[in-house]
């Protein structure tokens, strides 16, 4: 490990990741000015292996930045599945009633709405690309950080001295904790609850959701007619819901998403976690910038939580390439201009899903009330535009 570079990425997740590569193609800097640590860089899934039980649900704004760093060839497509269709409804309402929300790719210039993608095939194919690169990976767990003032890095093997450290260490970020940036938190009274299914009748390319009263469930294609479900729910329907058997859940399940995949039949384990809504005051401190989910998490029920970090790491990429020649990385007219871009969209995100989130669960007038205007929105084409723009990660209309 070097003693000395100008950026420091700490966290080797999708984002930190992607904003190495993005660093590289528009930032002007060289791979030997960049490290990247990352303690558990994961293997990429077999050939003929079983679907992850996690997985990202990506735009077609993520797409095309993993597109453009050289990314996305990389992967197995075999083990991507496009999504064609979205079918948003509140309730119990059937499938086929005409007040469920429905967004087509057909409807745009698009082959598909996004990506469901494994989390382990894309960051590992996004570390490849790194090494590939030439870019300088530590597996050494990070010990500490410190600001003399500015940042050094320690592992075992050593310390990295910085001009810049990113942190992309997730929700309980110790960058982000070193840095002294402080964050606003709310538990959601939520459980996410994520496994694989297969359904009587598969529906290629649909991706579905319902948003319930005890909390929203998602449905994601998969390959080969599986599905990935997201399921959050109330912590006692969620306690409820894990302590059924295999075919008590799959029996649940099936009620529950009231859709046409017909009858649910769970596939492996389940997996729960805690919701939280964690917002980073700042995104900037000294020297130290925060991405991804060490500067936001919101509430999965958008799928929006990676796409957000992506634009993260597009945006910080681009800040820091319009710079001045001569400027440092960590000038703050330049890390300014990410922070103020960013909480905003952000921010914006997160309102949306928060109140989606609160307008349903719990059920009452007020989700019968947000159920009609969904359906009023399916019907009234600029807003229509809107909800389609924003799924696929657009502010505009694509020309």
């Amino acid at each position: 490990m070097t003693d000395k570079v100008r950026i420091a990425i700490v966290g080797g997740g999708i984002v930190g990741s992607a904003l190495a590569l993005q660093l590289l193609r528009e930032a002007r800097l060289k791979p030997a000015q960049i490290v990247l640590f990352e303690r558990e860089p994961p293997q990429a899934p077999e050939a003929g292996a079983p679907p992850e039980q996690r997985v990202y649900a990506l735009s077609l704004a993520s797409i095309e930045l993993l597109e453009g760093i050289g990314v996305w060839s990389r992967l197995d497509h075999g083990r991507i599945a496009p999504i064609e269709r979205m079918r948003v409804c509140s309730g119990s309402l059937p499938a086929d009633s005409p007040d469920v929300l429905r967004f087509d790719a057909a409807e745009s210039a698009d082959a598909a709405l996004g990506a469901i993608v494994g989390a382990r095939a894309v960051q590992a194919a996004l570390l490849a690309a790194c090494q590939e690169a030439g870019l300088t990976i530590v597996t050494e767990p990070v010990e500490s950080v410190q600001f003399l003032p500015d940042p050094v890095v320690h592992t075992r093997a050593g310390s990295c001295h910085v001009e810049l450290l990113v942190g992309a260490d997730g929700a309980r970020s110790p960058v982000r904790a070193a840095a002294g940036i402080a964050t606003r938190e709310r538990d959601y009274g939520q459980v996410g609850i994520v496994a694989t299914v297969a359904p009587r009748r598969p529906q290629v390319g649909t991706a579905f959701q319902r948003f319930l009263d005890t909390g929203p469930l998602a449905l994601l294609p998969l390959p080969n007619g599986l599905l990935s479900i997201v399921w959050s729910a109330t912590a006692a329907r969620a306690q409820e819901l894990l302590a059924l058997d295999d075919a008590a859940f799959s029996a649940e399940l099936t009620r529950c998403a009231a859709a046409d995949f017909g009858e649910l039949t769970l596939r492996g384990a389940r997996a729960a976690f805690p919701l939280r809504r964690v917002q980073a005051t700042q995104y900037v401190a000294g020297s130290c910038v925060l991405v991804g989910d060490a500067a936001h998490v919101i509430h999965p029920l958008a799928g929006q939580g990676v796409n957000q970090g992506l634009g993260d790491a597009q945006a910080l990429a681009a800040a820091l390439a319009a710079r001045p020649r001569g400027e440092g990385v960590a000038a703050r007219r330049a890390l300014r201009r990410y922070e103020r871009e960013r909480r905003l969209d952000n921010a914006l995100m997160g309102a949306v899903v928060d109140t989606l989130d609160r307008m349903f669960t719990g059920g009452g007038p007020l989700a019968r009330l947000a159920g009609r205007g969904m359906a009023l929105a399916g019907r009234l084409p600029p807003a229509r535009g809107l909800l389609m723009r924003g799924a696929a990660g657009r502010s505009s209309p694509r020309r």
